[in-house]
């Protein structure tokens, strides 16, 4: 069994009294938080109280800013592309869950990912949270402005390692209602 990173959306963050009401899936990714994960937690990103383990764990997010970023990334990466009717496929697809499940939060749970070291998964995030995500969102922007030109080969080259992830309506961990 793979570990995973596994993306939500709830119109709440999880807090330590509650878990949002309604949660809905986005996508999950093995081995790996994906680029495509960073970026929209990107946006208003913070920790938040995992929904699935005990430590503080979880990342928030601003769902429309978030959305946002990726869209317009998978634009630039796209006119790279144009002739890669999978990665048309990959995009058509991620664009209509997002659209479909569109909610106030993206919650990224990272439990299994952070866990697979010997290090403390809460530094682990702390250090995501700092450092690795706005590294990304830092990246996409200056690719989307036309000024990282080097990033957006090297991503195109790996598209499918940062942008194909298992969206569904169902993940490993799915939540009643």
């Amino acid at each position: 069994m793979a570990n995973r990173s596994y993306l939500y959306a709830a119109d709440s963050k999880p807090s330590e009294a509650e878990i949002p009401q309604q949660i809905r899936c986005i996508s999950e990714h093995n081995w790996d938080i994906p680029l495509a994960h960073k970026l929209l937690v990107g946006r208003g990103t913070t920790i938040v109280p995992s929904m699935i383990w005990n430590p503080p764990i979880g990342i928030a997010a601003d769902y429309t800013d978030g959305a946002a970023l990726l869209r317009d990334l998978l634009r630039v990466v796209g006119e790279g592309l144009a002739d890669d009717v999978e990665f048309a496929e990959c995009v058509a697809r991620t664009q209509a869950h997002l659209d479909k499940q569109q909610a106030k939060y993206f919650v990224l749970e990272t439990g299994e990912i952070v866990s697979m070291t010997d290090d403390d998964p809460a530094s682990r995030v702390r250090e995501l949270v700092s450092g690795d995500i706005p590294e990304a969102v830092a990246h996409a922007e200056a690719a989307i402005a036309g000024r990282n030109d080097d990033w957006l080969v090297a991503v195109r080259a790996d598209w499918q390692q940062h942008f194909a992830s298992f969206y569904s309506d169902a993940l490993y961990f799915s939540f009643p209602g």
